[in-house]
């Protein structure tokens, strides 16, 4: 695993709940309304300060701490579906601008404030999801589009505020994106992950190994 030449972004907006919203899927209530507030935050162990998760089966925990979309993907949404895509519309808890998230290499760092945080795993839709968005098929059409962002765990706790740089601090060299696992994982990306994971090189979220069982399956493997 080898370190990059240090990129930089910028966060331009730094979300949590709002309000809990009543939902006719899965849990009942949802966290998703997520909105812009002022910093500076604290992000922790388990996500932005003040933040909460309705479904914690499912959501949140440390390796699904904090939820990052980049602009540049909400702006292919906007054009897509004609109206704003505003900072935590999709339940994100940052919104970047200037850095990969979907491409982010799984176990990139990432420098914002005081925090660093790693890049775990892609987001995968959900139906709440596609209440929240209204959209005809939406969750078909935001998981075609492979346009899906990325979790990320808390290495080191600090406060981060809107318009701090993201500066990348590692890419492990392995090269599988969250978005590449989300959209085409292959058996040789599961092989490699679970190399790296079992050297130590790389901490791997835990819902990945489900994932693995069934690419591996797939692919005649197991």
């Amino acid at each position: 695993m080898t370190d990059a030449a240090p990129q930089a972004g910028t966060i331009l907006a730094i979300c949590r709940v709002h309000q809990l919203i009543t939902t006719k899927t899965g849990f009942g209530v949802t966290a998703i309304d997520k909105r812009a507030v002022d910093g500076p935050v604290s992000l922790r162990k388990y996500g932005v300060f003040g933040d909460v998760q309705a479904d914690t089966e499912n959501h949140g925990g440390p390796d699904q701490a904090i939820y990052a979309y980049s602009q540049e993907d909400a702006d292919y949404w906007s054009a897509e579906l004609g109206r704003p895509i505003a900072p935590g519309l999709f339940g994100e808890n940052l919104r970047t601008q200037g850095i990969e998230t979907t491409h982010a290499v799984i176990g990139t760092q990432w420098r914002i404030g005081k925090a660093l945080l790693e890049v775990t795993s892609p987001r995968v839709p959900c139906a709440t999801f596609g209440e929240r968005m209204g959209e005809p098929q939406w969750v078909k059409r935001f998981t075609l589009a492979g346009r899906v962002g990325a979790y990320l765990r808390v290495l080191e706790h600090g406060k981060a505020s809107a318009g701090e740089a993201v500066v990348v601090e590692h890419v492990p060299s392995h090269g599988i994106t969250v978005g590449k696992f989300f959209s085409d994982a292959t058996a040789q990306d599961v092989h490699i992950l679970q190399d790296l994971h079992d050297a130590g090189e790389l901490t791997l979220a835990a819902h990945y190994w489900p994932y693995f069982k069934r690419i591996l399956a797939a692919s005649n493997q197991i």
